[in-house]
Order: structure tokens, then sequence, then C-alpha cells
């Protein structure tokens, strides 16, 4: 039954407004705290906002948001019919929730996802209380972090847009969309390449400061044999001597007798930490399916091919499985309705190949003139022909034929078949 516009603000159900306590009158729009930066933006933890892995997660993160997700009809082969213009698919097409777009909100989910290891996407608005129904349509839905696991139900970190902070609320796992990282052994697990890799450049940056800090790292050997108290008190005072000497000068130049030796130590030493770290950022790039040629935007096809497949696609349908797991009720899919990812063919063809292939296309009959000119930024044909799966270099048959079915030329014939008229 169609909800109209009265019986949808009555049954609309919040997640954070109707589950809290009935008595409280508290005034979330008017008394709302303010805040000097994004407080629903994603921020990476656990050391992965000063590693290498931070470009890493957001070049997956922006491929992943550049897919097309969409609540669709499918026919009995599991074929594209057409799309389904719900409030599902305003979410997943246009905007997720007051905050995001469909794109930040797919970004959002895959950074969050590879720095937590598992997500939970929950339904904050929707039609109805999904506690006492399944048919519901989702109006607006966030990423939170799973903090507590219980047996049906788990504990949610939820931006809250009507109070401005992050709220921790209990929900059912058939309410929301659990998805944990299809990569959670190499970059989430105690021991995995990624976590070993941080620890590694965590050692280096102490070394480095070490290094570069301003102390002098400098050894005196005097001119005779310290063991007596009395010689190491002398030592110290010429080596509290030799520093007021220096931090008292403004060029930091100080003057020793001819008899004392100064020797440096201010160079590094010698470690296998930067191979060490170099062999794991390969390892990491290896497990991961990722190159330095697919950061910086100079791989080739081949490159990009095995990239979307092995590593964009995963995510990307670990995504849209569980969201179709949970957001559509058994009788929705028996009815076709699916959730579906598509990926733009065209986007990393080249202009000089682009004629090539729009051409076998349509002689194939496989994509329209209007398909090919939508794919490349062009405005749709008005000619009908444009919008037909036609092959231009081959003459189409017309519906009339040029002569009738029983062909007449004039003449009479009798029942032998010789010409009456003829004389």
């Amino acid at each position: 039954m169609k909800l109209t516009l009265g019986s949808r603000l009555i049954n609309a159900w919040n997640v954070f407004k109707n589950n809290r306590d009935p008595t409280d009158d508290y005034n979330y729009e008017y008394y709302s705290s303010g805040s000097t930066y994004r407080p629903d933006r994603p921020r990476l933890t656990r050391g992965n906002a000063k590693s290498i892995s931070a470009s890493v997660f957001n070049r997956i993160a922006l491929d992943v948001a550049a897919i097309d997700v969409k609540h669709c009809r499918l026919d009995k082969e599991d074929r594209f019919i057409e799309i389904m213009h719900s409030n599902l698919n305003e979410c997943l097409t246009l905007s997720a929730n007051i905050d995001q777009t469909h794109r930040a909100f797919l970004q959002d989910a895959v950074l969050t996802m590879f720095d937590k290891g598992v997500i939970a996407i929950v339904p904050v608005d929707t039609t109805t209380n999904p506690n006492m129904t399944n048919s519901y349509d989702i109006l607006s839905m966030r990423v939170g972090e799973v903090l507590e696991w219980f047996p049906n139900k788990v504990k949610v970190r939820l931006y809250n847009d009507r109070t401005g902070k992050k709220e921790d609320l209990l929900l059912s796992k058939e309410d929301v969309a659990i998805i944990e990282n299809p990569f959670y052994t190499v970059v989430n697990d105690s021991n995995s390449t990624l976590q070993r890799l941080k620890r590694k450049l965590s050692l280096l940056d102490v070394t480095d400061e070490k290094t570069a800090s301003s102390k002098l790292d400098l050894i005196i050997q005097l001119p005779y044999i310290i063991k007596s108290d009395a010689r190491k008190k002398q030592a110290e005072e010429r080596r509290k001597q030799i520093e007021d000497q220096l931090a008292g000068s403004t060029y930091g130049i100080a003057y020793t007798d001819g008899t004392e030796k100064i020797t440096q130590l201010n160079r590094s030493v010698e470690n296998n930490l930067m191979s060490s770290v170099e062999y794991l950022t390969n390892q990491f790039f290896a497990q991961m399916n990722i190159t330095q040629s697919i950061l910086d935007g100079t791989a080739d096809e081949k490159t990009m091919l095995n990239y979307n497949n092995r590593t964009i696609e995963p995510i990307i349908s670990a995504i849209v499985n569980e969201l179709k797991r949970k957001f559509l009720t058994k009788t929705a899919r028996t009815q076709g309705q699916s959730i579906c990812f598509f990926r733009d063919p065209f986007r990393l063809v080249p202009v000089n190949d682009m004629a090539e292939i729009a051409d076998k296309f349509t002689r194939n009959e496989i994509m329209t003139s209007n398909e090919i000119r939508q794919a490349i930024g062009m405005k749709p044909s008005n000619d009908p022909k444009a919008d037909e799966l036609v092959n231009s270099n081959i003459s189409q048959p017309t519906d009339e034929q040029n002569y009738p079915p029983e062909y007449d030329d004039g003449y009479e014939y009798d029942e032998g078949g010789e010409n009456q008229n003829e004389v």
C-alpha cells in the first residue's frame, strides 16, 4: 500500500530520537552543539594517518566511490531491466544523509572500513519502525563504528546530525549492514603486513629524530685517568665548562687543552630499518594489488584491469551484497528487486580508441548512437534512428515492398497461361 504524506509523518522513525527516553524533553534542534571542524568526517587512527597507508586507502576509496550503486529491478535471468525510483535509490545515487552525497558516503564507508576493519551502515531515518516490520523505506543512512559484539545485536558509535555528537547505540544485526574489510588479514590483523610496516616506520622516525636533534654527541678524552671521585668531579666540571662555552658562544665555538681529544658521534649508526621498510612496503603493495603507477596515474590498461578486478571489485561487492541482504526483504528479492553496481567501461578509454570502439559497438548492434554519445558526454540526437539498434553500414529492409504480393503487369492471361491481349 502506497504511503501518503500524513502516514509517513506519523510512522516516520529515527534511530536516535525514537531510541531515547520518552520523558526526556531536551530540544535537540535548538541546543545542538557547534564545532570548528566537521565532526562527522572520517579520521584515520592507529597510525594510519601518519603512514603510507593513508594515501593508498584514499586512492582505493575514491575509486570505489566512482562506481554507481543503484536500486534496480532484474528479470528472471538476473538481467537489468530498470532503476527503482525509491528513497533507497536516492540515498545510493544522490544524498545519503544531510551531510554527505552518495559518493562521499561510499568514500567514508571504505576509509572507515580500512581503518577499523569492520563498519556498520545504519538506516537513520526510515518510513516505519524497523523493530516492528521489515517493510520500510530508508530515507537516510550513515556509517558507524562497531564497538561491541553480541549474539543478535551490535553496539555502534554513530554520528547524530541533530546533536552534532557521536552516540553509542545498541542495534539489531538484522537492521544494520555489517561489512568486514575483505583485506582484513593484510591491513587490520595484529601481525599483518601493514601493522608490521607501521611499527618499522615508527622506529625509523624515532631514529631520524635522534639524528636530527640538537645534541652534539661528543666524547672528551681527558689527559688523566678518571677513577677516583676527585677526578670524576674534575671531569664533570670540565664537561660543564665546554657546555657553557658552546651555549654562550654566538657561533657555537669552544676551546680545549692541547692534551684533550674530542670525538664526534653524531653520525647515524648503520641498521637495516630502511631495507625492512622497503621490503614491507613492496609486500603491502603486492598484497593490495596496487602499484606506484596507479597512485601517480601512469598505469596502463592491464595494470588498471588487474587493480579493478582484484582490489576494487571485492570491496564494492562486499558492500553491495550486504546492503542487498539487509535492506531488501525476501519478498522484494523475489519480485526482482536488487542492489547492483555499474562501472563505466569507457572511463579509461583514450580518445583515439573511442572512434573504433563506437564503430564496433554500433555496427554489431550492441549500443545505440545515443548511448555512445552519452558515454562521451554529448547530447542525445533527436533523430529516431539514433535510438535504434541498427547497423548503419547495411541497408535495412523497409516496411513497404516495392511490389505488391501478387505481381500484375497489366496483361490478361487465360487458363493455359497465354496472353490474351497479344495479337
